[in-house]
């Protein structure tokens, strides 16, 4: 057989090798030594990186492009929606313009003295309730100081819970919607029935049920659960539109002559921590 390689060939190979060995271990012997890499290594790095730098400029420089075409795309798309919003206000601003003047007409043109679009409100803390008149009053920490007066109605929750009844300096006191004594001064509200309105007053509280009490109702006009209840404005001491609460019952008097309607207050009657007085704007003119 033919030889595939020669004596020389065999020999230059292995000194090959043992170079390449040898150039390794003086690399890795000489990284041990110095804190910087062997020459071939530093070229080696110097040229990756120079190639990397190369290759990077055109990519950041395009994504550089690409991110200030964004933040131009969401800065028109906000313009865009301020500028919506301005125009929307503008509307808004106009339409409630036109509202208030129609809401003067209407209340001129029905003789109303006031609703509760004429107040502003006074926030307060409750700061007394006795035990003995828990149902009946409660006493607040606003008065005269604030613009308070006997007669203005008082807030909390989503609703009316009393009115004040006695004004100081510095406080005052609130007569509770739940309030039925024979001397309490009752308040009128009306239901809105799918055939009209019923008118009435308060006429008893359920502390353990926590509901309001509409008795001797005799109006065919048909009440029924979750129907609205609001103040009446009859008698000229609470405006009307004031949300009362809801009814949650109608039940028939013993006799069957007469309707009871059972409501669910707008506040709860037996927590009232903070409360809202409505006070008239058209008196402080």
């Amino acid at each position: 057989m033919r030889k595939i390689f020669s004596s020389r060939t065999v020999v230059t190979i292995i000194i090959a090798v043992i170079v390449i060995v040898g150039l390794i271990a003086g690399s890795n012997w000489w990284a041990k030594r110095t804190n910087t890499p062997p020459f071939i290594q530093r070229f080696g790095n110097d040229l990756a990186g120079g190639v990397s730098r190369v290759i990077a400029m055109p990519t950041n420089a395009v994504g550089r492009t690409a991110n200030s075409i964004g933040n131009l795309l969401d800065t028109f798309s906000e313009n865009r929606d301020l500028k919506s919003k301005i125009d929307e206000y503008a509307q808004n601003k106009v339409r409630l313009q036109t509202i208030e003047e129609e809401n003067a007409s209407l209340k001129k043109q029905l003789k109303l003295q006031a609703t509760l679009t004429d107040y502003k409100t006074v926030s307060a803390v409750t700061i007394s309730r006795s035990p003995t008149t828990w149902q009946s009053q409660l006493v607040i920490n606003k008065g005269l100081n604030s613009g308070l007066k006997k007669g203005m109605p008082v807030l909390a929750g989503a609703g009316i819970i009393g009115r004040i009844s006695e004004v100081n300096t510095t406080n005052a006191k609130v007569a509770l919607i739940s309030d039925t004594s024979e001397e309490a001064n009752r308040f009128a509200i009306t239901i809105k029935g799918d055939d009209g309105d019923v008118n009435g007053i308060v006429t008893n509280f359920n502390r353990e049920k926590n509901q309001l009490i509409m008795d001797q109702v005799t109006s065919d006009n048909k009440i029924k659960k979750g129907d609205l209840v609001k103040t009446s404005g009859l008698g000229g001491i609470i405006p009307a539109g004031i949300f009362v609460g809801t009814v949650t019952s109608v039940t028939k008097d013993d006799y069957g002559l007469s309707k009871q309607i059972n409501i669910e207050p707008a506040a709860d009657l037996g927590n009232i921590t903070t409360v809202v007085v409505a006070v008239s704007e058209i008196g402080a003119q």
